[in-house]
């Protein structure tokens, strides 16, 4: 799509020095610019790098003060953020290779589909599937019975939506991914020593502007829901169990694991490898270093703390244990 740099600052709300007629029509790092491209720096010390790239146009801090020199500057407080709502922007024409529903697709006649919804190639749609405008069910998807997917909404190849899931609008899911399975719910006899199936029979509820990462799978509920509000990504490798509770604006990095009935509260972030046992509680705003482990029942909280090891604790006080632990054993080879 191509913007004038002018129209590009109206929609960024940044102030525009230089040309303004100047056209662009995507974004790339500084190394790779070429004419067109808009490119963005956060520190004053790579400045000059951007401005000698092959790029139109440089999204910039208040750092660069309003001295044009060699390209246009885009001036705003947050330049990785503006980048990325410009690529957002200038990247956002359709990109499907096909309009409407694809000769080869099943659709079963119950379903109803906004005219505005693209199908791709080899996708099954249950009965009574709701898929609202200007969403894309990429190739070979499967979506179950009485699924809801809002407006917006992309879907790519080969996700699995079990029956009776709810999305909300601009969710992203990517490929691989399965979305209301079973929950991990076993009862054991103790008389003949083996497991029985514990019912699933719950909802998964997926509010708006989440994105879930390639080959991630999120249990529904067991008797009750799933549940992941809205803004929260999730990385790759990602596994939710049943009766997760994830709030508003979390990132879950990849390889974690959230068990059943566990809770995650707002603006927690999650690093990769993270195992949370279940029933756990991360009140808001927590921060969980790769490779920490939360005991089941434990309740993690401190917003802005940094919380690692395994058990999980503060910083400070994971790093004061491991340099007691070098001491002793440094002494223990001395002795």
């Amino acid at each position: 799509m191509k913007r004038t740099l002018r129209e590009v600052a109206d929609h960024l709300g940044a102030v525009l020095i230089g040309e303004g007629q100047a056209e662009v029509t995507g974004v790339a790092s500084i190394h790779s610019a070429k004419a067109g491209d808009l490119v963005f720096v956060e520190e004053k010390k790579n400045l000059d790098l951007a401005l000698s790239s092959g790029a139109t146009a440089v999204i910039a801090g208040d750092f660069s003060g309003n001295d044009i020199r060699l390209k246009p500057l885009l001036l705003t407080a947050q330049p990785r953020l503006a980048f990325a709502r410009a690529a957002a922007w200038l990247l956002s024409e359709d990109s499907c290779s096909v309009t409407g529903i694809h000769p080869s697709a099943q659709v079963h006649r119950s379903a109803n589909l906004h005219k505005s919804v693209v199908v791709e190639e080899q996708v099954v749609i249950r009965e009574n599937v709701t898929i609202a405008e200007n969403s894309w069910i990429g190739v070979g998807c499967v979506i179950g019975a009485g699924t809801k997917i809002g407006r917006d909404c992309r879907i790519y190849p080969r996700v699995i939506i079990y029956p009776g899931a709810v999305l909300g609008d601009r969710v992203i899911v990517h490929a691989g991914v399965v979305l209301g399975s079973d929950g991990f719910g076993y009862v054991r006899d103790s008389k003949a020593s083996r497991y029985e199936k514990f019912p699933q029979i719950g909802r998964l509820e997926i509010e708006d502007d989440v994105e879930i990462g390639a080959n991630s799978t999120v249990d529904r509920g067991a008797l009750d829901v799933t549940r992941i509000r809205r803004g929260t990504k999730i990385d790759n490798l990602v596994h939710v169990g049943h009766n997760v509770d994830i709030g508003e604006d979390v990132v879950i990095a990849a390889q974690t694991g959230v068990s059943g009935s566990a809770v995650v509260e707002n603006q927690v972030v999650i690093g990769g490898q993270v195992g949370i046992a279940d029933h756990v509680r991360i009140e808001a705003g927590a921060i969980l270093g790769a490779q920490s482990g939360i005991p089941s029942k434990k309740v993690i909280r401190g917003k802005g703390v940094v919380f690692w090891g395994t058990p999980a604790r503060p910083i400070k006080e994971y790093l004061r244990d491991l340099a007691t632990l070098a001491r002793i054993t440094k002494r223990s080879e001395d002795e």
